[in-house]
């Protein structure tokens, strides 16, 4: 076998309210969204014997099942590198469990009180652990701690390369919250948001400002992954995985976000792959989902994912071509990390599921491929979704 292309589906969706405080337990969160995933499939939760999660998740997968009542799990996994491995790389763990006959139906799952809980670091807020260890210990004493920070210095370099203003970051915030006001289930509705308002932000990390970083979010989100003959007889039309892969290289750096003058990324390894394995091109797509945890990183992504040449993302995403219901190449239609509520991008993929059921909210005409990724500048992952029209 030398490709999972479409020899495993997306059978069932599911997600808890996306709040700033859930006022329950981690998981809690993990078994009420797994919950709707597996009843929006049609299954019980005797019926699943895998699941896949992000190594960084608190919860424990013989504790979800246990709390779930799934009798015997044959396969558990996970994935590394937080939003850059998990949204797709459990996904792909899980098609390739079924499709290999390691399991008959994995879920993927993404659960966190981040907002209430944890959350990330902050502009100028320092480990709390004595020290700091490895690449950090070079970082830290010059007060550079958080990933605003880091993603700072890249975008300021594609600003100084390639002429990209503030304006064209603004582009990509303004989409999302478009999408997100057309969305009652997402944290920002009836917030509308202009471009003069993300101007007028505050400079979190300049170039940054607030609405160009993602949102902090206490949820739940899953996804149910069934071999495609299995998913026939199921309750929803299919969405095949039809190509899928994860990405990294030497350019890649665990504690430093994106190199602008590396010829390669990882994003562009990962198209080759996924492109070949879907036997389309980037002219197929019909719908978009790209991390969105800063607006630069994700004009970037479209830059080396191949829908624009480098350079040429800041005139790609201008003049509304990412927005519904009249842009080209709608993305992140339910209002993504920056507006819809910040899953580490498992709600981006449950959102390319709707719209290739034909369920969204911002349902794109005769939609039928979805490219997906995770977040770029670490380690990451992207796959082509499509539907059996």
């Amino acid at each position: 076998m030398d490709s999972i292309s479409d020899r495993a589906c997306i059978v069932g969706i599911g997600h808890t309210e996306y709040s700033r405080d859930s006022g329950r337990s981690e998981l809690k969160l993990a078994c009420e969204a797994i919950g709707a995933a597996i009843a929006d499939a049609g299954l019980t939760p005797a019926d699943i014997d895998g699941i896949t999660k992000y190594t960084m998740d608190n919860n424990d997968p013989i504790d979800i099942a246990r709390n779930l009542g799934m009798p015997e799990l044959r396969f558990f996994a996970e994935l590394n590198y937080g939003g850059g491995g998990g949204p797709v790389g459990t996904i792909q763990l899980a098609a390739m469990a079924v499709a290999t006959g390691q399991a008959k139906a994995v879920v993927a799952f993404r659960a966190m009180n981040e907002r209430s809980g944890r959350g990330t670091p902050r502009f100028g807020q320092a480990a709390t652990a004595p020290g700091a260890a490895g690449a950090a210990s070079y970082l830290s004493p010059y007060g550079l701690f958080s990933p605003a920070q880091m993603v700072a210095l890249a975008a300021r370099r594609h600003m100084h390369l390639y002429g990209t203003e503030s304006r064209h970051f603004g582009e990509i915030a303004v989409t999302c919250r478009h999408h997100a006001n057309m969305n009652p289930d997402a944290m920002m509705h009836g917030r509308p948001m202009s471009l003069a308002d993300h101007e007028a932000s505050r400079m979190i990390a300049d170039p940054l400002r607030l609405l160009d970083c993602c949102l902090e979010t206490d949820g739940g989100a899953a996804v149910v992954v069934t071999r495609a003959d299995v998913a026939r007889d199921l309750r929803h039309p299919r969405v095949f995985i039809s190509g899928a892969g994860l990405g990294a290289g030497h350019w890649n750096h665990r504690f430093m976000v994106r190199d602008i003058d590396a010829p390669d990324s990882e994003s562009t390894v990962i198209a080759r792959h996924v492109f070949r394995d879907a036997g389309i091109t980037h002219a197929d797509i019909d719908v978009l989902f790209i991390y969105d945890h800063f607006t630069p990183l994700v004009l970037m992504a479209i830059e080396d994912f191949g829908f624009c040449k480098r350079g040429e993302g800041k005139d790609f995403v201008s003049n509304g071509r990412l927005r519904w219901p009249d842009g080209e190449l709608p993305m992140n239609t339910s209002g993504g990390n920056l507006s819809e509520g910040y899953m580490h991008g498992m709600q981006n993929v449950i959102e390319a599921v709707r719209q290739l059921r034909g369920e969204a909210r911002c349902q794109v005409k005769d939609a039928r491929h979805a490219f997906v990724s995770a977040g770029n500048g670490v380690p990451t992952s992207a796959m082509i979704l499509r539907n059996e029209k």
